[in-house]
């Protein structure tokens, strides 16, 4: 038995050292030696490396680099999907496209499931309002209170959280509905509003009964000087999409991405609330505006109770831009987290509903 070691084998592909320098040695087909451009593959400080699949990078005005096993990719021009390093302007067109594409069935969609519920608790609002009778009792005695103020406030009280969550579960039936259409859609799959609302309604109670966690949660920490409620909005606001996709710890699952990559997404979230700010400020300043003529006590009569219930229909269709734009922005800046976590198409995705 030797006590020499074993001769080392090179690895396929790497030429053998004996004849590394000889250039009659014969080489694989197709090969010159030395190669174009004076030196052998391998040689320099760090010799040949192997090339590992890796998450592709994308900069402005460049190829996108690295690659992801077949079948498993991340395609740069996915309609859903912004691939890291894909930037606001990327997230923003992918937006804007879900937005071309979907429109015709998410509109009547939010029609019946956000902006319906909205005008009705806006009326329902008006029917409890006690504020007419209120001034009415304290004409005489200013700084006494109404003789049924607690009755008259528990009443509008019960009312309104009642209405909220019940038309909650139709709301959440409604993005059930819409995130269905999206990811769909970008998947170059068949939509039907009916197949929509279909979905909806399986997802609805569960994602309800999530938003009901988060709303609580959201309101204890406005509670705390407001900032924390601020916070906890923004790192729950993955979590809707988080349980239409994967049905599991929401809340656990929006609170890592927010702390993985606290900048992306905070901006991205920030850009949605603002849209949402916006737009429902503006609905709901044009509503109060043209509800002043019908005064305190608008349903009344028959013409001023028309005239208020037509300008709560008005606000709440002004604010569909405002649902659209945070259903949407939602929806394609938690596919780009799942981008930042490995690979995924607008195929998975859509599959992942179920």
């Amino acid at each position: 038995m030797s006590d020499q070691p074993p001769q080392a084998t090179p690895p396929p592909g790497d030429p053998d050292p004996a004849t590394a320098g000889d250039a009659s040695a014969p080489q694989p087909q197709g090969w010159v030696f030395p190669p174009t451009g004076g030196f052998p593959a391998g040689s320099g400080p760090y010799g040949g490396q192997p090339w590992y699949p890796g998450a592709p990078v994308a900069y402005p005005g460049q190829p996108v680099h690295g690659w992801y096993p077949p079948g498993h990719g991340l395609d740069p021009a996915d309609p859903l999907v912004t691939p890291p390093g894909g930037g606001v302007n990327g997230w923003f067109a992918r937006c804007v496209g879900a937005v071309r594409r979907g429109w015709k069935p998410l509109l009547p969609i939010l029609l019946l499931t956000q902006v319906l519920p909205a005008v009705v608790l806006s009326v329902l609002a008006l029917v409890v309002d006690p504020s007419a009778r209120w001034d009415e009792s304290m004409a005489d005695d200013p700084a006494a209170l109404p003789d049924t103020f607690l009755a008259d406030l528990g009443t509008m009280m019960a009312v309104l959280i009642g209405g909220a969550l019940v038309f909650g579960l139709v709301q959440s039936l409604g993005w059930a509905a819409g995130t269905w259409v999206v990811a769909r859609q970008a998947a170059g799959q068949p939509v039907t509003v009916g197949a929509a609302l279909g979905y909806g309604l399986r997802r609805a109670p569960g994602l309800w009964g999530w938003t009901l966690l988060m709303s609580v949660i959201i309101g204890l920490g406005v509670c705390f000087c407001v900032i924390p409620g601020i916070y906890f909005a923004f790192a729950l606001g993955m979590a809707g999409p988080v349980y239409l996709f994967e049905r599991q710890h929401p809340i656990g699952r929006s609170y890592r991405m927010f702390h993985d990559r606290l900048g992306l997404l905070l901006g991205r979230v920030a850009l949605v609330a603002a849209a949402v700010i916006v737009g429902g400020g503006a609905a709901g300043l044009v509503e109060g505006i043209g509800s002043l003529p019908f005064g305190v006590t608008p349903l009344e009569s028959p013409g001023t109770a028309v005239g208020a219930i037509a300008v709560a229909v008005l606000g709440g269709v002004l604010g569909l831009p405002t649902h659209l734009a945070q259903l949407v922005g939602l929806v394609v800046t938690y596919a780009e987290q799942r981008a930042h976590e490995g690979p995924v198409d607008s195929a998975r995705l859509a599959g992942e509903l179920g």
